[in-house]
């Protein structure tokens, strides 16, 4: 399935504060806890839970959000289908940083060892 325009910027205006919460509830209800989301959310975006916490109360969006990160050099690891869409496929890069960002969450909270989901080679 590929992404449309559309699709990429709705996308690209939601704002991070608004998701947070959810990747929160998902792993804290499948007994993962709020540092093991931070430790993968650093991962990948190299932001520490005070710099993204700082950017929820800024109520920046994705875009923004993405902006001040510093992708992992191993993110492209990151592969498989989230919402329907395989994360290799997607051609717009802040699309496809969002969605390995909704994999990791889902990797974390379905119990997968952190050991795992950070892709350290």
């Amino acid at each position: 399935m590929k992404t449309t325009p559309e699709h990429n910027e709705r996308i690209a205006k939601m704002t991070f504060g608004s998701v947070y919460p959810h990747y929160l509830a998902k792993v804290e209800k499948k007994g993962r806890t709020k540092e093991e989301l931070h430790q993968v959310i650093e991962w990948l975006t190299g932001l520490d839970e005070k710099k993204t916490q700082k950017l929820i109360e800024e109520n920046v969006t994705f875009e923004t959000f993405f902006k001040k990160a510093k992708i992992h050099p191993n993110a492209h690891l990151i592969k498989g289908l989230i919402c329907g869409y395989r994360i290799e496929e997607i051609e717009n890069p802040l699309t496809q940083n969002v969605r390995y960002l909704d994999k990791l969450v889902d990797e974390l909270a379905k119990g997968k060892k952190i050991e795992k989901i950070l892709r350290n080679e």
